[in-house]
Parts: C-alpha cells; sequence; structure tokens
C-alpha cells in the first residue's frame, strides 16, 4: 500500500505484525464508528489495542518532557512498519474500574465530587439530636458555654489557624511570633512559638495557638470574652476550647453532649465552635461545611470507627462456635481446640468462672446458656473472677481480669508475627457492616447535612435510575438561594447520571463498590466519564462493550458510541454484535480463522459493501446463510429429583481449602 499524502481524513496502518497479524496494511476513516469484527483468536485486539492504540500511546509518552516520562516508563514500539494519522489514543477496555476498597461508582465516575461540592455549599444542617435545623453560633453563645463551667476548671482558648493539611508552616509560625503571642499547640503537644518545632512537610498537621490560659472563677467574664473574640479572628471564625476539669467535680452534661464523640474517660475535652453552626436547644455545633467534610476518604468526613470503608473484619462468634449443640468448655469454641480434638490448658477452667460469676453452668451446650452468659463469655467482665485450677495434688485460686473471647483472639491476632497462626484465626473472622455509621462511612454529624430532605448516605444509596428522577426534580424542593448556589453541580451531576442510564447502568447504585463490577459494567462506566468530558479529536479504542448487557439496553449503548463520533472522535470498537456492526460506519474482519490461521483482512468498507463480500461473517449478517432453528429439542435422559418435604439434599463433596476464607455479610 502506498503511503498517501492526505492523512486528514484516516488512519494509515502498514506492515501490522504484532502477535498473529501477517504482515497486514488497512486504511481505517477518522472521526467515524469503526468495528472490527472476526473469530475470537483472529488479531483483532492485536490491530486495535496492540497495535493501533500501543504506537497512539507510546507517540504521546514521547511527545512529553524528560522529566515526565521517567514517570510513566519506556514504552516499546509495536511490531508495525509504520502509522500515520494517528490521534492521542484513549483505551476502554474490560479490566476491573479499581481495586481499591474505597473506590465507588460515584467516585470512579466523579459523580460524587459535584455531591460534596453540593452539600458543602447549598446543604442545610440539622440537629443529631432532633432540634431541627441549627444556624450559626454566635460569640455569645460560645462565651455562655465557658461560662457554665465549674470553679476551677483549666481553659485554654485556642485559635486553629491549620487544620489537617499538609506542610512545614515555618511562615505561619513567624506571623504568629509578630502577633505576641508565645505558645502553639502543633497536633495535640504544645510548643513554645520558638522553639524548633518537628513537623513532616509530607504530613497532615493541626496548629492551634494558644490566646489565653484560664482559670474559671468569678470576676473574668471580660477577659473570657476578649480571649474568645481573638481566637474567632485570629482561627477565621474558628475556636476551640480545651477543658481540664479537677479532680471531684462531675462534667457538666452540656459538655458531655457536645464532646460526645471523642469517648474520652478522662476528665480533658477539646470543645470546637464556629461561628457557622450550632444547635441553640443542645448546643451541638458544626465546623463550617467544606467538600472534605463529606468524603469518606479523609478523617475529616470518614466515621472514626471503619476509617470510612463502611465495614470491619473483626471475629464472628457464629464462626467461632458454629454448633450450638456442644458444651460450652468442651469443644464449642473452636480456637480453643487442639486439632486432636482436646481443649487447650486454661481454658476449661476460666469459662467455669465467668459461669460461676454469671449463675450458668459451663458444661451445658452452648444453646442452653443465658443470653446474659454469651455475652460475657463473648465481650468479658468488668469485675475480676476467681479462677479455680485443680491438680493432682490440690487446687489453687487465682483472681483474674475476663476479656472476653473476642478480645482474646483480637490480642492474639495482632501480637503474632506468625503468617500462618494469622491465617488459622482468619477463618474466625467475618467482615460486617460498621456498627457505628451502619455502612455509611461517614461522620453521624456530616449525615446530619441534607439537600431536599435526603443526606449524603441517603443520596448514594439511590440506583442512577432513582437518583436521575430524585436530581431533576430537585429544583422544586430547594430555595432560591439553594439553587443559584448549586444549580451548576446539580447540572453536572444529572448529565454524568444520563450517561450511566444511556450506557445501560440504570440499576447500578452510587455506592456500590467498585470491585464488584463486571468487566463490561467497569467498561460501560469509563465510556459514559469520556462522554461527559466532552472531549473532540481523540482516537477512542472499546473491547466488546456490549458483553453482559442486556438486549434492550443495546440500543442505547450505540447511541452512545455514535454520541462519542459525533464530538468529533474515531471510535474503534471490537465488537462479535449484529446490531453493532450494522450500524458502523466502516466495517473490518479479520481471519480467516484463528491463532496462526488467522492475521489477516478478509473483508472491510461501509456495511453495505462489506455485505456484498463474500465473508463468512457478511454471509450471515446479509442473510444468505442461517442457522436453523431445530423443529425437534432433544429431551433430557433425566431430571435431578427434586428433594420432599423437610428432607435434606443431597450432600456435595467440597474441595479442601487451601487458605481459610473471610466471611462477607452485605449491608442492608
Amino acid at each position: 500500500m502506498k503511503k498517501s499524502a492526505a492523512l486528514h481524513d484516516r488512519i494509515v496502518v502498514v506492515g501490522a505484525r504484532e502477535n498473529n497479524l501477517k504482515n497486514i496494511s488497512v486504511e481505517i476513516p477518522r472521526d467515524k464508528l469503526v468495528v472490527i469484527t472476526g473469530l475470537s483468536g483472529s488479531g483483532k485486539s492485536s490491530l486495535a489495542f496492540d497495535t493501533i492504540y500501543a504506537e497512539g500511546q507510546r507517540r504521546y509518552v514521547e511527545s512529553l518532557s524528560a522529566y515526565a516520562r521517567q514517570f510513566l516508563g519506556q514504552m516499546d514500539k509495536p511490531d508495525v512498519d509504520h502509522i500515520d494519522g494517528l490521534s492521542p489514543a484513549v483505551s476502554i477496555d474490560q479490566k476491573s474500574a479499581s481495586k481499591n476498597p474505597r473506590s465507588t461508582v460515584g467516585t470512579v465516575t466523579e459523580i460524587y465530587d459535584y455531591l460534596r461540592i453540593l452539600f458543602a455549599r447549598a446543604g442545610i444542617p440539622y440537629c443529631v439530636n432532633g432540634h431541627g435545623p441549627i444556624e450559626r453560633q454566635s460569640t455569645d453563645q460560645i462565651v455562655d458555654v465557658a461560662q457554665t463551667l465549674p470553679e476551677g476548671t483549666r481553659l485554654q482558648v485556642l485559635a486553629p489557624v491549620v487544620r489537617g493539611r499538609k506542610g512545614e508552616y515555618k511562615s505561619v509560625l513567624q506571623d504568629i511570633n509578630k502577633a505576641g503571642y508565645v505558645r502553639v499547640r502543633v497536633d495535640g503537644q504544645i510548643y513554645e512559638v520558638t522553639d524548633d518545632i518537628p513537623m513532616d512537610r509530607y504530613k497532615q498537621h493541626t496548629i492551634e495557638v494558644i490566646v489565653d490560659r484560664i482559670v474559671i472563677k468569678s470576676g473574668i467574664e471580660r477577659r473570657l470574652t476578649d480571649s474568645i473574640e481573638a481566637a474567632l479572628k485570629l482561627g477565621n471564625g474558628l475556636v476551640s476550647l480545651s477543658l481540664d476539669f479537677p479532680a471531684g467535680v462531675d462534667v457538666p452534661d452540656k459538655v458531655l453532649q457536645l464532646a460526645a464523640d471523642q469517648h474520652s474517660r478522662s476528665k480533658t475535652f477539646d470543645l470546637l465552635f464556629s461561628e457557622s453552626y450550632s444547635c441553640p436547644v443542645c448546643g451541638f455545633s458544626l465546623p463550617e461545611l467544606e467538600p472534605r467534610l463529606f468524603s469518606f476518604n479523609t478523617p475529616y468526613g470518614a466515621c472514626p470507627d471503619c476509617t470510612g470503608l463502611g465495614t470491619k473484619t473483626e471475629f464472628d462468634p457464629d464462626l467461632i462456635a458454629p454448633d450450638q449443640t456442644k458444651p460450652l468448655r468442651d469443644g464449642a469454641i473452636l480456637p480453643f481446640m487442639y486439632k486432636s480434638g482436646e481443649v487447650k490448658d486454661w481454658w476449661p477452667e476460666m469459662l467455669d468462672a465467668v459461669g460461676r460469676e454469671k449463675g450458668f453452668d459451663a458444661s451445658k451446650p452452648l444453646n442452653q446458656i443465658p443470653e446474659e452468659g454469651l455475652k460475657a463469655v463473648w465481650y468479658g467482665l468488668k469485675d475480676p473472677i476467681t479462677v479455680v485450677m485443680k491438680y493432682s495434688r490440690g487446687e489453687r485460686k487465682f483472681q483474674s481480669q475476663w476479656n472476653g473471647v473476642l478480645a482474646h483472639l483480637k490480642k492474639r491476632y495482632d501480637e503474632t508475627e506468625s503468617e500462618w497462626v494469622k491465617g488459622d484465626l482468619e477463618q474466625y473472622m467475618s467482615t460486617k457492616p460498621c456498627p457505628t455509621c451502619n455502612g455509611k462511612r461517614l461522620k453521624p454529624e456530616t449525615l446530619c447535612v441534607k439537600v431536599g430532605d435526603k443526606d449524603m448516605s441517603e443520596v448514594a444509596a439511590l440506583a442512577i435510575d432513582d437518583a436521575l428522577e430524585f436530581f431533576s426534580t430537585l429544583a422544586s424542593r430547594l430555595t432560591q438561594r439553594q439553587l443559584t448556589i448549586g444549580h451548576r453541580a446539580v447540572k453536572e451531576v444529572v448529565e454524568r447520571l444520563s450517561f450511566l442510564k444511556d450506557v445501560g447502568l440504570g440499576y447500578l447504585t452510587l455506592d456500590r463498590n467498585a470491585r464488584t463490577l463486571a468487566g463490561g459494567e467497569a467498561q460501560r462506566i469509563r465510556l459514559a466519564t469520556q462522554i461527559g468530558s466532552g472531549l473532540m479529536g481523540c482516537l477512542y479504542v472499546l473491547d466488546e462493550p456490549s458483553i453482559g448487557l442486556h438486549q434492550r439496553d443495546n440500543r442505547k449503548l450505540i447511541q452512545t458510541l455514535t454520541k462519542l463520533r459525533d464530538l468529533g472522535n474515531t471510535v474503534l470498537v471490537v465488537e462479535h454484535d449484529e446490531e453493532t456492526m450494522l450500524e458502523a460506519d466502516w466495517l473490518i474482519e479479520l481471519g480467516p480463522g484463528a491463532g496462526e490461521h488467522g492475521g489477516h483482512i478478509v473483508a472491510q468498507g461501509t456495511v453495505d459493501e462489506f455485505l456484498r463480500s463474500n465473508s463468512t461473517t457478511a454471509e450471515y449478517l446479509s442473510g444468505r446463510r442461517q442457522i436453523e432453528i431445530p423443529k425437534q429439542r432433544r429431551k433430557p435422559r433425566a431430571a435431578v429429583p427434586r428433594p420432599e418435604a423437610g428432607e435434606q439434599p443431597a450432600r456435595v463433596r467440597k474441595p479442601k481449602k487451601s487458605k481459610p476464607r473471610v466471611k462477607t455479610v452485605k449491608a442492608t
């Protein structure tokens, strides 16, 4: 094939020999929907991905600077003489969308980013205690809380100037020193401003200026007010009160309510106040609403218990003691057993002591022990128990703390350095929804912010079809101020949801874990994302996007591909689907066989030209040849008998497990 001078309207491939391609040359029209078909193994992917896409990607990387190329690595040139007329290439294959457990459909499609902006700018916060919407907090309200503290309480008024951001912040410390302040608290430690404060520029830090240190007593109202006002000004509307209550003084209920998320057993609390939002009834306050507060990938928005994963893998009593008919002290708890069937030393006597303490007999089967006793077995007791060890010469009594079976197994799992021991213990663990957030991934205070009577987790739990309906009608439930602020974000969300629906993914929920997506689903998600980007002049290479798609949604997928073409892109699709082939602007068949018998161009051209060719695919597409429907179907020789009522089905012998599996329980 001669090299053409005008290449603006086609991609010219000369001498492609990658894998099983037989030195083929082909011209592919640009800005068209091109389908490459043929037998499996005929060389379709070798031409589309290993040759055309690989060369386009290699040339793009070579156009970058030497500094950027060192991070991308060296890309090999495909086995081809030359390719002309290439555009920047984008591959949309069937690889898994993401292996990160934090990735969801919402984050992969970037819909979640727009939701965070919408909730941060147009959301209405509500009190977690059910007192309705909360408003911005005034300085007087903060002072009133401080004045209700008992006498003798040591109070530090702090101004947060940096909260959870990376850097060394030497200039910030210099400005604090120039402003006349002497002390700062950095990551919980108090320093003088002139000290050499250790801060890693690649780690997140929190810097708080100590504005004043006060002991609560009468006559300090004016000083307290001035200090809080100065801290609010320095902290851009934020002030933190560090409280240290003296011994023998009860902590006020209001302080316990405000610090409920700290779970502190001491009498030291840090209360964060904001001029932004506060409940006038119970004093519940929120920091300034910002997008990172609604992200489960940051410590400011993630549930503190599961760190934003929504699940926790812990020891499961149902796996530890699966047989409820066995005696508690004699074999019910599997981790306390040797492989020989004997119970390990100490544990029967320990369980006997728990039974004496809670009033049950540990030699009885597990299903005959009261619920209160089982709770003590699994989760432990506060007070020490008396253990009686019997020997041939007598017995010995001693006091021991009982933390429970689950705590003992967790301690053993955390402290062991043996991979074998960890693997053995993992068979007793299961993954369940986080008990703190119930699988919602976010903090409770984050979930109290709502848009259109739904919080962030409720919106993320909607299927794409339902979410599209919700956001399409959201304008009628927003105030004029909310509509003015959030209409751009709502518009972007609706567009992306529409793209996902058009490619047949309306049944997915936005919080669906990306690791659970099939290859076809992940490919169509990336296809919808590319349409949302609105790029033109690119070469898109797709690998059988119709796989797993119901035939009724096939037309939507084809319309999506033609829309991508109409934007001014070349769409190259490896496909077997009849409807997609008939819709193509240009059709190429490779073959005639598979493997070493393939790698040739069998036929190519427009659909009409292709159907007039003598290729096997063209004969079936045109109807010249067809597979007749059998007039008579084979009848099965025998059917698997259905078990009678009450009868157990026949057991199928399972292969021996090579590695313990972790039980997974889905959130409802």
